[in-house]
């Protein structure tokens, strides 16, 4: 067949062809990766994908460090991965009568200046001129709950500023360093990493992908 006489004027032609169908198919291959990328990088409401979670936003309330209501809703967003690994630890807690409380997710930029403000201590808050990973949409603050809302005893309540609040901290009862370490054990099983001085704050593996987002909660 002239198809494949490689002495015939055809080949050049039909190899160009081939090159080109090999090149159409990269391209159409590429195209759900790129869709799945821009898929795990939207923001999406935690509670959207699992509604069992409870949330307890801080700064949409008073009752943190600063006084003063920082965010217009009750609302936390997330990257879309983070917020599927959040809800898997979420399945995993439920199986033993457990669950999440959320006090933070997603923080717009403008909200982590006046953090800073507040208290401008790397330690605790990060600077807003390196922006923090809840600016990204790839770190939330959280405990555990009992399957009535309580929470769980844990070594201070969130935002406290203290060394009793880092994760080395051992000077504590029995029952709290267990509750600590189930914290930690299950949200590292599902890809988050503890912060050493807040037991409470987990950033989500491969954060740096994720851009700082100044955009509004509402």
């Amino acid at each position: 067949m002239k198809f494949y006489d490689v002495k015939g004027a055809s080949f050049p032609y039909i190899f160009t062809v081939h090159c080109l169908l090999f090149t159409f198919y990269c391209l159409l291959s590429a195209v759900p990766t790129l869709s799945q990328e821009k898929s795990s990088a939207e923001l999406v409401d935690v509670l959207s994908v699992n509604p069992a979670i409870v949330l307890d936003i801080r700064y949409a309330t008073d009752n943190n460090f600063t006084h003063h209501k920082l965010y217009p809703v009750v609302k936390c967003l997330l990257r879309r991965e983070p917020a599927e690994s959040l809800s898997a630890v979420q399945k995993e807690l439920s199986t033993r009568g457990l669950g999440l409380k959320i006090f933070d997710g997603y923080r717009p930029l403008s909200i982590q200046k006046k953090l800073w403000e507040a208290v401008p201590d790397d330690r605790y808050v990060a600077n807003p001129a390196k922006g923090s990973r809840h600016n990204r949409g790839a770190a939330v603050d959280l405990t555990i709950i009992d399957s009535l809302g309580r929470e769980l005893q844990m070594p201070t309540p969130f935002d406290n500023f203290t060394d009793r609040a880092h994760c080395g901290y051992m000077k504590l009862p029995n029952k709290v360093l267990k509750n600590r370490a189930l914290l930690e054990e299950v949200m590292e099983r599902h890809g988050f990493l503890r912060m050493s001085s807040e037991w409470w704050h987990f950033d989500f593996h491969g954060w740096g992908k994720f851009p700082i987002l100044d955009q509004p909660l509402d």
